[in-house]
């Protein structure tokens, strides 16, 4: 486990094997989401449509038609419980 030291001007230094590990370079952005008293470092991607590209992927199984005509029946079967 790789640990910092923040400077007096509140910066630190990403440790070499984090960097290689996220695949860092100098002039790299990172994001850094909060999670309660934890913080995750992660590196930005470069596009973040690439980043997303196929994480859907099965979501809609078997057949994406079914999967829909499926759900509007749902919001049909929601709305007739209604009245």
């Amino acid at each position: 486990m790789a640990s910092a030291k923040i400077s007096s001007k509140n910066q630190i230094v990403i440790p070499q094997e984090t960097r290689d590990l996220l695949g860092l370079h100098a002039g790299d952005e990172v994001l850094i989401v909060n999670k309660g008293r934890h913080a995750i470092l992660m590196a930005k991607p470069k596009s973040f449509t690439d980043a997303l590209y196929g994480s859907a992927k099965g979501v809609y199984q078997p057949d994406p038609d079914t999967y829909l005509k499926q759900e509007r029946e749902s919001w049909n079967r929601r709305k007739s419980t209604r009245r």
